[in-house]
């Protein structure tokens, strides 16, 4: 192997293991933590897993249709709603919810912070 290449190898040998260092942080996290304690939670009560498992189809649904270009009804916006409304009511449900919003917020601001170099590159070009 060339020097350049030693040293390209290293480099990205280097970010990887930031990386899984950071999988093992994001892992042992308070949000994480959370998040995965109600997310068992709810999968522990079948009410809730199924009301949620309802939720995320009709999500997955929609998804769907706007990323082939569908348009998506007036019903299926109606049911979406009527669903959104019935999984908040369900104590475990909106709990994983709001879980999943702080982990969310801390994946959004991981992502700006790995970013930041090449905002940085772009951003002095302008």
């Amino acid at each position: 192997m060339e020097v350049y290449e030693k040293e390209v190898f290293n480099l990205a040998n280097n970010l990887q293991d930031a990386a899984i260092e950071l999988e093992k942080a994001i892992r042992e996290s308070n949000e994480y933590q959370s998040l995965k304690d109600s997310y068992d939670k709810v999968n522990a009560d079948p009410s809730a897993k199924s009301m949620f498992d309802n939720f995320r189809n009709i999500q997955i649904q929609l998804q769907q249709k706007q990323m082939s270009g569908q348009e998506i009804t007036q019903e299926e916006v109606d049911q979406a709603q009527k669903t959104v409304a019935l999984v908040q009511q369900h104590e475990l449900i909106s709990k994983l919810m709001a879980d999943e919003q702080k982990m969310s917020e801390v994946i959004t601001d991981l992502n700006k912070t790995i970013m930041k170099p090449l905002e940085d590159l772009y951003g002095a070009a302008e």
